[in-house]
């Protein structure tokens, strides 16, 4: 049976300065994630913190326990710009420790209420949870929510992610979460070679996240940096012996596909997405006419 540990340690900063992508800040009211996902990226950082990225990765989880009253002083700043924050950019933020400590959603809320935009991704159905406080901050700010969702394939998913809810489920996720008005989309990433980069597999996948209301879809495809590589790769030769060839191919001396490739999944992609319309009716969602809090006002 897999063990847990759960870590309660408070933290001295919430927010973390990102540079060179579309967002400001990252945060991550967890660390650790009990999803076990074979392909995480994550285990590339623990390999580099000399941190166990193994089996061992997910087995203690960091609990953040007062991450909500230091975002709310880091937010009080005079200095504070409300620059885009992304929550889960290391570890999934409605993974089960969520539905206990709650720290994800009291986090939102602080955000909410500092007038701040956010985005956040996960694989968690937990997140129609906070379908309230998600309304709330859309009318205040812009907010997105990215469902990650590589493939609908079940032995795929089964082997790939067998800590997360399945594919079906969170497709029903992104239909709730599109008609009560939330600004949705899905990340289909990674792509795997040779398991779910057929031209029918990706088809199915954007069908369905269209139908489900996905206002935007995005891919990516598989990287493998050190700490990643080796957990991945003794994953694949247990579960797809057949597909190492392929892996040590594709992937020798490099972490990154060549744009070829990967250029010709994302063009298929959006192809895919331009010609196949979103089938979700969404909610309208009035925006907050009420006054800013004054000392957000006087700081612009």
């Amino acid at each position: 049976m897999w063990q847990v540990e759960y870590r309660e340690e408070p933290c001295r900063s919430a927010l973390n300065p990102v540079r060179g992508m579309p967002f400001d800040w990252s945060l991550n009211p967890y660390m650790g994630c009990v999803h076990r996902c074979t392909f995480c990226y994550v285990r590339a950082f623990e390999a580099r913190a000399d941190r166990p990225s193994d089996d061992r990765y997910g087995r203690s989880i960091r609990v953040k326990t007062n991450i909500a009253a230091v975002l709310r002083r880091e937010l009080a700043r005079p200095s504070w710009q409300r620059g885009q924050v992304a929550i889960g950019a290391a570890t999934d933020p409605y993974q089960p420790a969520e539905g206990r400590y709650r720290l994800t959603r009291a986090c939102l809320v602080e955000l909410a209420s500092a007038w701040t935009p956010f985005s956040l991704i996960t694989r968690g159905p937990m997140v129609w949870r906070d379908v309230d406080v998600l309304q709330e901050a859309s009318q205040r700010v812009d907010v997105t929510v990215q469902v990650s969702i590589p493939t609908v394939d079940g032995d795929v998913w089964r082997t790939t992610e067998p800590g997360t809810a399945p594919p079906r489920r969170r497709l029903e996720i992104v239909r709730r979460l599109a008609e009560a008005g939330i600004s949705v989309s899905v990340a289909m990433a990674p792509i795997l070679p040779g398991l779910s980069d057929r031209p029918e597999m990706l088809e199915e996948v954007v069908r369905a996240a269209r139908a489900a209301g996905a206002k935007a879809i995005w891919a990516n495809l598989l990287y493998l940096r050190p700490g990643t590589r080796e957990h991945f790769l003794a994953a694949l030769a247990r579960d797809w012996p057949e597909q190492v060839g392929l892996y040590e191919r594709l992937y020798a001396g490099r972490a990154y596909l060549p744009s070829a490739i990967t250029d010709q999944v994302r063009d298929r992609v959006r192809e895919l997405v331009r010609s196949t319309p979103s089938a979700v009716r969404a909610r309208p969602l009035a925006p907050v006419r009420t006054m800013e809090p004054t000392q957000l006002a006087l700081a612009i």
